[in-house]
């Protein structure tokens, strides 16, 4: 593991034209009072929010004009909100969903039936047929992951789904090592792509996400969000930073919290308490940069980082869903990344647009050279412990309480059903509710059934 010890701590996006989705038109009656627009997905995801830094490092980072950096954000909010209706609708056959192009001007939906292509298609996307169902792929990942807790996996590191070769993927330190890990886990050869890599991921310790934190006066990571949980205050952070009852002081060296949950291995993830003096706010790394929701990026879409060896860096989003074994064990549900980092870097924020996707892991590679990075997203660490992103006002929410089972705080994941106002919706795209998101208000969100 790479750890330091103390030491000191060394945008507007315009909404224009919204992919894959066709606007309607029309004129009022007379004395008909006018339906205000639906907001597109590019609204509702506050892609205008992308801070200045971030836009900066797309551009540098994937080769983009500052309106290429613009339009790439609005087409992957679109093309997220257009996936995740396509995915209700196909159903089992659905296969995944990944955007390309240099502004995300493409989408790409996969699935197992034929007869879905033309209902791909009229959604506006490329329709691409395969063998095998996400879920069939989730399910074959899901084994290997428990065989991972009884079979050593140090030379088979990393292991994920990729939707764009319809395969799970083991990436192999020593590719004769793969055939033993499928048969303790009980997964098909055929389902497995073997790739030789000569990858051994580990964690990234000491960065800074927003400010700069040390652990028991020792060593230093960084804040990845601040959140709350009711009315206490604090921060997430990855797991491998510190564990529950390890005390914290601030960039300043001030007394500022207590970890109350930590796991790793397992998954990466904290949340540090922290006392009086600390007020959580929406920013990262004390810019304008600020974070106003938690919505999931989908693959192929680009993805920044902040840390406080290397900066803001920017790449994309490789799979969801990811496993890989570090010296200390194997780490599951993270998201396999293009981005680089450095030790020093573990545990800040990374970025979609103005969307909190979560914490740095760990990673190979260095930002010279290049590398692979992994963040523990950070919905499950805000479902895992009870935890309120804190993010900016998003809206005044909807008077007059209509009832039903949404609530604001909660994290939903794609296909989860609420009712509210006596309708029932289902969850488009996983994401932490907020007042102003309401089912009603968001249809990138959430489909009405």
């Amino acid at each position: 593991m790479l750890h330091r010890h103390a030491r000191a701590a060394g945008a507007a996006v315009a909404a224009a034209g919204a992919l894959l989705v066709a606007g309607l038109s029309g004129s009022a009656s007379a004395g008909v009072r006018p339906v205000p627009p639906t907001p597109g997905a590019a609204q509702t995801m506050r892609t205008a929010d992308a801070p200045p830094a971030l836009l900066r490092a797309m551009r540098r980072d994937l080769g983009l004009t500052a309106p290429q950096a613009r339009h790439r954000l609005v087409n992957e909010a679109e093309a997220g909100a257009t996936a995740g209706r396509l995915r209700v609708a196909l159903g089992a056959h659905f296969a995944g969903a990944w955007v390309r192009g240099a502004e995300s001007g493409t989408l790409t939906v996969a699935t197992t039936d034929a007869r879905d292509a033309e209902a791909i298609r009229a959604r506006g996307a490329r329709a691409v047929v395969v063998r095998h169902s996400l879920a069939s792929l989730d399910a074959a990942k899901a084994r290997l992951d428990r065989a991972a807790r009884r079979h050593a996996t140090t030379d088979t590191p990393v292991w994920y789904v990729d939707v764009r070769t319809n395969a799970l993927v083991v990436r192999a330190v020593r590719p004769t090592a793969v055939r033993p890990l499928l048969a303790a886990a009980g997964v098909a050869p055929a389902l497995v792509r073997s790739v030789k890599s000569a990858e051994r991921p580990r964690p990234l310790y000491d960065l800074r996400g927003g400010d700069a934190y040390y652990i028991d006066n020792s060593t230093r990571c960084s804040i990845g969000f601040p959140v709350t949980r009711g009315t206490q205050q604090g921060f997430v952070s990855a797991g491998h930073c510190g564990r529950a009852g390890s005390t914290t002081t601030g960039s300043n060296r001030v007394t500022q919290g207590t970890f109350q949950a930590s796991v790793f291995p397992g998954n990466d993830m904290s949340w540090v308490a922290t006392d009086g003096s600390w007020t959580a706010t929406p920013y990262v790394n004390g810019s304008s940069a600020q974070v106003t929701g938690s919505t999931q990026a989908t693959v192929g879409a680009s993805v920044c980082r902040s840390g406080s060896t290397t900066g803001w860096h920017c790449g994309t989003v490789q799979q969801l869903n990811s496993s890989v074994t570090y010296q200390e064990g194997t780490v599951s549900g993270v998201t396999r990344t293009s981005v680089c980092a450095e030790p020093g870097d573990s545990g800040g924020s990374f970025v979609s647009g103005s969307q909190a996707q979560g914490v740095t892991s760990g990673g190979s590679g260095d930002c010279t050279s290049g590398g692979t990075t992994f963040f523990q997203p950070v919905n499950p660490i805000l479902q895992s412990y009870g935890l309120t992103l804190k993010t900016t006002a998003s809206g005044p929410g909807d008077p007059g309480n209509p009832g039903g089972t949404w609530s604001a705080g909660t994290v939903y994941q794609a296909g989860d059903t609420v009712t509210y106002g006596g309708a029932t919706y289902r969850c488009l795209q996983g994401h932490q509710a907020q007042p102003g998101w309401e089912p009603p208000n968001v249809p990138a969100l959430w489909q009405r059934v």
